[in-house]
């Protein structure tokens, strides 16, 4: 029986220092953890990064492909919620992420979906209830149950929503937030429930009180979210009560880096060290009780090297005492094979994308740049033959979201700060129920965008008034099997086509994947209609109704 032996300066988190150590590896665990005088090398033994709370499908890469990149940012383990497949395809689509990650070396801890679809004012291609939790909940399989989106049914307690959290309970799992300004009085009530995590505060206050209440911050920076400039301060000041996350990352920022990232920005803003190596590994591994070793005797053999703490250049990954990275390479090919996936929406034409003036002043959607809150505002627009006209003067675009799972007319709203001149951007990745989401200037270029995006089974669409480019995502309209960098240089080429057309935001299909998520306020659209989430309930597009 072969006994491997690494020697370095291994970090020890509890006492925030490095000690010189010898580390005897047996079968894939530490056997032994012994104190020498001098390593032979100058290298640094630490614990493989966690990322505390990640949607898979936003990489648009299969778990497998994902973990192909990832694991070269020293991640070997993730917490991962298959909310996003799960909207569209069930436990089917969870059960696929569960197969597809058990083929990768990479650590995938999923939990159960708590909210699919996220609220009733939306059309979602499944419904998993308290009786399909009950099913999940108890297998070892899942972790914990994620992240509960209904925070207006949880202060209310909905009979429902109370069972879903009692389960978990039953079964001793821990429940993940989200809640996205809920503080004073609601948030004790959230707390009250047992939900434990948050990752959508956006800005120290909110944290700090959350904090306070007794919850876990996960302080996320994703594409699209990027809070760590806000929140990084509560590393040093509460290090046992953060972890790290990215939420959701595109395919292009993971190839530039993930949970190592933000580690080398902390670093930069002269956090300590050790505090930002906790919240990237001990913290989420005690949270969750994930099956992930932290440099223990009798622990898995999950440790990165790298050769100087202060810049983190990751030298070699290992999970249970296998190289998956050696510093040029990831030594591990994807063996990918399903694509389950579900396209049936309406065939459509450019006047099902027409909206008549019942007034000419209406109400429209904000973006905010990287962030995943709208504001909105009342425009007055111009109209043609008793048709609203986008204005692309006061970059008023129309946007619109199409159903499809069911063959049903789009609802048609309006929004700003997309900028673009001409063309349409639509996907098929909206968060949360993932039904078709546009934006275009004109009427033919929305509905030809939506033609191209259902032919090619979903994915990202680029249209320039003429002619169409794209993305196709196989598997579920969400990911793809596609190598990553290969992915994430066709996004890139894509995220360039429209800002040729005029697009002046930072993530434009990561911010566009929002606009139809009914739990992050202020102003939504679904299929269903325009959405006030402040008073959670469908508003009219037009002032005078």
């Amino acid at each position: 029986m072969k006994t491997k032996t690494v020697q370095g300066y291994l970090a020890d988190i509890a006492n925030k220092r490095f000690l010189p150590v010898r580390m005897l590896i047996r079968e894939g665990k530490i056997e032994k953890v012994e104190s020498i005088t001098q390593p032979e090398d100058d290298i640094y033994i630490l614990p493989g990064l966690v990322d505390s709370h990640i949607h898979i499908e936003s990489s648009m890469m299969s778990p497998q492909q994902f973990s192909s990149i990832a694991m070269a940012h020293g991640t070997i383990a993730t917490v991962s919620d298959p909310h996003e497949i799960a909207n569209v395809l069930g436990v089917a689509g969870i059960e696929f992420m569960v197969r597809d990650g058990n083929q990768s070396p990479l650590k995938f801890h999923f939990g159960v979906p708590s909210c699919v679809p996220s609220t009733p004012f939306e059309t979602a291609g499944a419904i998993i209830d308290s009786q399909a939790i009950g099913e999940l909940i108890g297998d070892d399989r899942f972790k914990y149950l994620a992240e509960m989106m209904n925070f207006p049914g949880v202060i209310n307690q909905d009979e429902e929503v109370m069972r879903k959290l009692q389960l978990a309970r039953d079964y001793g799992k821990p429940v993940d937030g989200h809640a996205p300004g809920v503080r004073g009085e609601d948030l004790s009530k959230y707390v009250a429930a047992g939900i434990s995590t948050d990752h959508e505060c956006h800005d120290y206050e909110e944290a700090l009180e959350k904090i306070r209440a007794g919850m876990t911050i996960q302080i996320r920076e994703g594409s699209a979210a990027r809070d760590f400039d806000a929140l990084y301060p509560l590393i040093d000041q509460y290090p046992d009560q953060v972890m790290l996350c990215s939420d959701d990352r595109h395919p292009n920022d993971l190839i530039r880096g993930h949970i190592d990232e933000l580690i080398r920005k902390g670093l930069k803003y002269g956090l300590n060290f050790f505090n930002l190596l906790q919240a990237a590994t001990w913290n989420p591994v005690r949270h969750y009780g994930l099956d992930v070793g932290l440099l223990q005797e009798g622990d898995p053999a999950d440790y990165i090297l790298v050769g100087d703490p202060d810049s983190f250049e990751i030298r070699g990954v290992y999970i249970e005492g296998q190289q998956v990275y050696d510093q040029e390479k990831v030594l591990y090919e994807p063996l990918p094979d399903e694509k389950p996936n579900v396209m049936n929406p309406r065939h459509l034409m450019p006047e099902d994308f027409k909206v008549k003036a019942r007034s000419n002043r209406v109400r429209v959607i904000h973006a905010i740049d990287n962030q995943l809150f709208t504001s909105s505002s009342w425009e007055t627009l111009a109209d043609e033959e008793g048709l609203l006209q986008s204005d692309t003067e006061k970059d008023v675009l129309k946007i619109a979201v199409v159903n499809r799972y069911q063959p049903q007319l789009p609802s048609v709203g309006f929004i700003r700060n997309f900028g673009l001149k001409k063309g349409a951007i639509a996907t098929s990745i909206a968060h949360d129920s993932h039904n078709l989401l546009v934006v275009g200037v004109d009427d033919n270029s929305i509905a030809e965008a939506i033609r191209l995006l259902r032919e090619q089974k979903g994915g990202i669409v680029v249209y320039n008034g003429s002619q169409g480019a794209g993305l196709p995502l196989e598997i579920a309209g969400l990911m793809t099997h596609r190598p990553g960098r290969e992915v994430a240089h066709r996004y890139e080429q894509l995220t360039e086509e429209a800002r040729v057309l005029g697009c002046t935001l930072d993530a434009p299909f990561m911010t566009l994947s929002f606009m139809a998520l009914p739990v992050i306020p202020e102003l939504k659209i679904t299929d269903q209609g325009l959405f006030d989430v402040n008073t959670f309930q469908y508003t009219s597009l037009f002032a005078d109704e």
